[in-house]
């Protein structure tokens, strides 16, 4: 059992968890397939080369960018500290509308037959 999650998200275990990531090889080695499975992690199917479906591209780069622009960092801490505070920032409904874009792009693929979404 995840114990940070335990912590975070008390009685939110009894849940199913649904993981989505893309098909990077990070992603797809073995030793994180094996972690979701022991996790009892149910994983979403990623189509290859669809980064139309990564909601970090379509959703949350473009505003983490012009949150960052012009800013000068002098070490990879800052920069972490400084993507913390942001996500921290962030109202529920920023996050709640990546799920529900996701939900949208991911109906238009299936509509599509696996083809790229784009908008």
């Amino acid at each position: 059992m995840n114990l940070n999650l335990q912590f975070a998200r008390r009685g939110m275990l009894s849940k199913k968890v649904l993981l989505h990531h893309d098909n990077a090889h990070p992603h797809t080695a073995a030793a994180t397939v094996e972690t979701v499975q022991q996790l009892g992690f149910e994983l979403l199917q990623h189509p290859p080369y669809s980064p139309d479906l990564a909601p970090s591209d379509y959703h949350i780069f473009g505003p983490l960018k012009e949150a960052m622009r012009g800013r000068k960092f002098t070490s990879n801490e800052e920069v972490k500290e400084a993507l913390h505070t942001w996500l921290r920032e962030q109202p529920k409904s920023f996050f709640s509308a990546v799920i529900q874009k996701l939900v949208e792009r991911y109906n238009k693929c299936i509509v599509l037959q696996g083809d790229y979404v784009e908008k």
